[in-house]
Parts: structure tokens; C-alpha cells; sequence
């Protein structure tokens, strides 16, 4: 039986805010996204970015732009997604209980990368009602000239928009048609250690990197346990962390921090999206 997805956008409760001032909350609820937010010092940053080099020279060429959805299986990357000053923030718009259920080290080389075509993560995603806020945190600078994603402010409440057919050079085969015609692009510039967080229906998308430098993020996908996964194939490759607080309901299940940080001794349960 085909499921019927809620894409619709819930606006955050600006009274239930600790961490995110009112015009916080009001930015997230009108444009779909709120940056930045200092949450690594310049010391923990540099020590993130040799742990992600780690990884990925361990995974060699395959893995030099996505390394996705080993949250529950790499201790370096549990931690960060568990993080109290990232959980802060995310609890304002989410709630109390937080489930970190994806992740994502994306890493665009210099001089030439693929693009990523503008697009909204939730019409990827086989959960309801959608309710995720992705995390960005910036392992580099990102920038505009090293191909920063950018956002389409205000479509994160359009509904699923219509795509089109995307050229060879692109990491997904259909992207937003016309995505610009909804509004000037905002490009998500962060130093290294910044976050931003943004709604899962936002367009967004980020170009190729021309520059001489690298442009890696992380990626933390959160919800509330109230978001349910609509099909059980997709669950297979889901391996979720109660990141705060608790799912009385039980439909998600919590993986402890795994002892392993060989990324050699495991492997990633699922891919999902990439920025």
C-alpha cells in the first residue's frame, strides 16, 4: 500500500526556545534555514578535520567526496552527532527527544568537483511527516568561491516542487526545475568550526569547486521521534541514535556509541543525499 507522505512544514515554537533568540526562530520559520552558530573552537576544528582526512584517505579515491551514515558505526562521528552545544540548538526547533538518524562527510576536491543540483532532501526520503533539520558544520571555510551550498530562502514551505532532467556532470540525476525562478540564491558561507541548520523541503544545492582550496562538511540529519520511516526496505539502512532525551513509541532504534573508529573494520549501511 503506497503511503502518503506529509511534506508539509511545522513552524517552530519560539516559546519553547533556550538556545535560539526570537528572530532565530522566526528567520528558521520564514526562510527555512539560520546560520552561523560557533560551535568549534579553531583547536577542536583542526582536530575533526585530521580525523575526517583519516577516513578518507583510508577509504582511498571511492571515497573522497561522501562517507555516509556511519554515525553508529565510527566513534569520532557519534560523538560529534551527540554533541551538547549542536543538541542545544537543535532541541529549539525539533524538541526535547532527538533522533539522529543520517550523517554525511562530504568533501568537494579542488579544481573540479560535480555539482550538486538544486533539490529537497525530504522528496528523497521515505519518512513522515517531514520533520528533519540537517546540521551543516563546515570542516573547511566555505565559501562561495569554493562552492558553499546555497539555499533558495522560503521554498522549504512550497511543498515538493517539480524537477527536471540534469546533465552528466551533476551527482543527481534530477534536480528543481527552474529552482532560481523561486528566488536569488543564498550562499551558505561558514568558517571552519561554524554550523547551519536548515528545514528538510528547502531547496538547496551547491556548484563546482573552480578554487584552489577543498570544501568538506559534515552533514547531521535530526528529527523527532514523531517522524516515522514509511517503508521498511529503506529502515534496513537506517541506523539511528536517540541523540536526547527518549521514543516512547519505540519505532526507532537506538545504536550506543560504537568502541570502533576503523573505518576499515566496517562499512556504511545506506547512502542518503548529498550537499
Amino acid at each position: 500500500m503506497r503511503v502518503k507522505m506529509d511534506l508539509g512544514f511545522r513552524p517552530a515554537d519560539a516559546a519553547r526556545a533556550r538556545c535560539l533568540s526570537g528572530a532565530q526562530i522566526a528567520q528558521y520559520n520564514a526562510l527555512g534555514f539560520v546560520q552561523p552558530f560557533e560551535v568549534f573552537a579553531t583547536e577542536e576544528i583542526t582536530r575533526v578535520r585530521a580525523y575526517f582526512d583519516r577516513l578518507m584517505t583510508d577509504l582511498g579515491p571511492d571515497g573522497a567526496y561522501g562517507i555516509n551514515c556511519y554515525q553508529a558505526r565510527m566513534a569520532g562521528i557519534w560523538d560529534i552527532a551527540t554533541d551538547a552545544r549542536i543538541l542545544d540548538l537543535v532541541e529549539d526547533i525539533v524538541g526535547p527527544d532527538i533522533i539522529c538518524w543520517a550523517s554525511a562527510i562530504l568533501s568537494k576536491k579542488p579544481e573540479g568537483s560535480r555539482n550538486v543540483p538544486w533539490h529537497q532532501d525530504a522528496s528523497f526520503w521515505k519518512l513522515s511527516p517531514a520533520r528533519t533539520v540537517t546540521v551543516w558544520l563546515a570542516i573547511d571555510d566555505a565559501d562561495a568561491a569554493n562552492a558553499a551550498m546555497r539555499f533558495i530562502p522560503g521554498t522549504h514551505a512550497r511543498g515538493a516542487l517539480a524537477t527536471s532532467e540534469m546533465g552528466a556532470n551533476s551527482v543527481f540525476h534530477k534536480g528543481i526545475a527552474n529552482a532560481e525562478d523561486y528566488g536569488a540564491p543564498f550562499v551558505n558561507a561558514l568558517k571552519a568550526g561554524q554550523i547551519s541548520l536548515h528545514a528538510d523541503m528547502l531547496v538547496h544545492g551547491s556548484e563546482v569547486n573552480r578554487s584552489d582550496r577543498r570544501r568538506c562538511g559534515l552533514t547531521l540529519r535530526y528529527c523527532s521521534p514523531d517522524s516515522r520511516i514509511t517503508d521498511p526496505e529503506w529502515a534496513r539502512g537506517v541506523e539511528a541514535i536517540i541523540a536526547r532525551g527518549s521514543d516512547p513509541s519505540g519505532h526507532w532504534t537506538h545504536h550506543p556509541r560504537p568502541e570502533n573508529d576503523d573505518i576499515l573494520a566496517t562499512s556504511s549501511p545506506h547512502v542518503v543525499g548529498n550537499n
